[in-house]
């Protein structure tokens, strides 16, 4: 009789488990394209309008407008420290989740009429945000820093 008793309620443990719900949840946290089209569309500062430190740049903004393969270049601007207004150039090269980027651009303010801007890193690209660490020289020293940038 306890061999019965014990039978029984073991089929129904197994019957009961059957009924239970797993529930499985995925998070993405990489970009789902590693190709070049990852890179195009415009991406801005997520802390616009930041006044950046003596020596870093702020307020980045992107937006390819050529590619390749693997590679994409287009307009950029950003405020560098000084009250510098950067306009130019940045391309990036695709490999893997990274891109290996530089921009050349020139920076003006009131007081400085030109100024040659040259910036450089390699970033991590997210799903809609591309971590930026940066570093370079403007006419008014260098500056170095870490920027992210949200796809709009």
């Amino acid at each position: 009789m306890k061999t019965y008793i014990f039978a029984c309620a073991l089929a129904m443990s197994v019957a009961a488990s059957g009924c239970v719900g797993y529930e499985n949840k995925t998070t993405t946290t990489s970009p789902t394209s590693t190709t070049v089209e990852a890179l195009l569309g415009t991406w801005q500062s997520a802390s616009a309008n930041v006044l950046p430190s003596p020596s870093s740049c702020t307020n980045f903004n992107w937006t390819p407008a050529q590619q390749t393969p693997t590679s994409a270049m287009g307009s950029f601007s950003a405020t560098c420290a000084g009250g510098l207004k950067v306009v130019g150039t940045a391309a990036g090269t695709l490999n893997g989740t990274t891109v290996n980027w530089s921009a050349n651009a020139t920076a003006s303010t009131p007081d400085i009429p030109s100024c040659n801007v040259t910036l450089s890193g390699t970033a991590e690209l997210g799903v809609n945000s591309i971590r930026v660490p940066y570093s370079g020289n403007t006419c008014l020293g260098p500056v170095s820093g870490v920027e992210v940038l949200n796809k709009k």
